[in-house]
């Protein structure tokens, strides 16, 4: 069989490439045959700002999955454009179900992939599409559409970010009229917890069309990392609080950085370490620290998959309290390690970290909450050992790629 996957953003260390990438590499290895298509941009921000990171548009081959990158074309003006539009269609989304027809129009206006369906209307033997990102609608309503037209079965692992509880301004984004209505349409949605799961069917998606798939992690493919490596590379001595993917607000960066500011400033020697893209926003933040306070952090921005490794077997604590995770494969690769972890009260999260069993939860935005949770792991190290390796446990019985793979597979070949 031959299946086409829609990945609006193919960057390895974002958390929706590797769940193509696993599912890609797991189908070819069956006897399958995989298309991939994707834009070529690196940075999110990219699709409205022509400066951030990208790659070279054409094609490759990944572990047998072939990878079509197109380029971007966005509408003439400032980077401000798209949010500006993203806004506005959230403000009109509020008028309910008759805006579907604008919304889509609007969605479709910039960004685009260039060529997106000229490659569609080339592709003739596809059995099943798989896309994701329900945010990134620009290239998900032409693909929804062809795949409509041709009777093609269409399968959506949207990704929603819930935010916060009983909030709104996250989930907003994720959930406008055309947004639900293109997910009524698909054969079947695939979520990544039973909190997503539920939020869909409250919108009136078909109970029997959403299924649990989750992600994974791959044990022997995450361990090997030298922490010594690590320490002796970047002048660290003493704990070391990590921080993986996006530096941002969302993600909890900012606030990560702030709590532990609090706790440079009563004396501890903690480093925290950030590997992944920095977002303008936490750059111009991160600027705004005093010599002694950077002295104190590694921002890395991105790092090999060997860096990454490394960083995690050297790190004390692993420490993402985000609002925009629909799962969090990182807290999976920190457990790897056997470290405690602390997410938030956010997005799918608290489905995957058990507050108290194998990691620690605070409110999003909370500082004084997430400084009290950083000193209490860091001068508890039996509690933090507990956590870890609870953590561990839980990733080798039922958190695996291998796992996750069996869970979507039936959606695919059924079974």
């Amino acid at each position: 069989m031959h299946f086409l996957h829609i990945n609006q953003l193919y960057n390895p260390a974002s958390g929706a490439s590797r769940y193509f990438h696993e599912l890609g590499a797991r189908l070819v290895a069956e006897g399958h045959r995989v298309t991939l298509l994707s834009s070529n941009a690196l940075d999110l921000e990219y699709f409205w700002d022509a400066r951030r990171r990208h790659v070279d548009a054409g094609e490759a081959w990944l572990e047998g999955v072939r990878m079509l990158r197109l380029p971007v074309q966005r509408l003439p003006g400032p980077p401000i454009v798209y949010p500006i539009l993203r806004r506005l269609m959230v403000e009109l989304s509020r008028l309910g179900p008759r805006t579907v027809p604008l919304l889509q129009a609007m969605a479709t206006l910039t960004p685009r992939m260039v060529a997106l369906e000229d490659i569609l209307a080339s592709l003739s033997d596809i059995d099943l599409v798989h896309s994701t990102n329900i945010t990134l609608d620009f290239a998900l309503l032409p693909v929804a559409h062809w795949a409509q037209q041709r009777d093609i079965p269409h399968l959506c692992t949207p990704f929603i970010h819930l935010g916060e509880p009983n909030s709104r301004q996250i989930v907003q984004y994720y959930s406008m009229p055309h947004q639900i209505a293109l997910l009524r349409k698909c054969s079947a949605v695939a979520t990544m917890t039973e909190l997503e799961r539920s939020f869909l069917i409250q919108l009136g998606l078909q109970a029997e069309r959403v299924h649990v798939v989750g992600a994974g992690v791959d044990p022997s493919e995450v361990g090997g990392g030298d922490g010594n490596v690590f320490r002796a590379h970047y002048k660290i001595n003493g704990p070391i609080v990590l921080s993986l993917g996006a530096a941002a607000y969302d993600k909890g960066s900012i606030h990560v950085l702030e709590a532990l500011r609090r706790l440079w400033a009563t004396g501890e020697t903690v480093t925290w370490v950030q590997c992944g893209p920095l977002l303008g926003h936490f750059e111009q933040h991160y600027a705004q620290l005093s010599p002694s306070e950077q002295a104190h952090t590694r921002v890395l921005g991105y790092v090999d998959d060997q860096t990454r490794r490394d960083a995690l077997a050297a790190a004390t604590i692993y420490a993402q309290p985000s609002r925009t995770d629909s799962f969090g494969i990182a807290y999976l690769e920190a457990w790897c390690y056997g470290l405690s972890v602390i997410g938030a009260h956010a997005g799918g999260v608290p489905a995957v970290i058990r507050d108290g069993q194998d990691g620690l939860l605070i409110p999003f935005g909370d500082i004084s909450a997430l400084s009290e949770a950083l000193r209490r792991l860091l001068h508890n190290p039996a509690l933090a050992q507990t956590l870890g390796s609870n953590g561990h446990q839980r990733v080798l019985r039922e958190l695996t790629w291998d796992a996750a793979y069996g869970r979507i597979r039936r959606l695919y070949l059924g079974g």
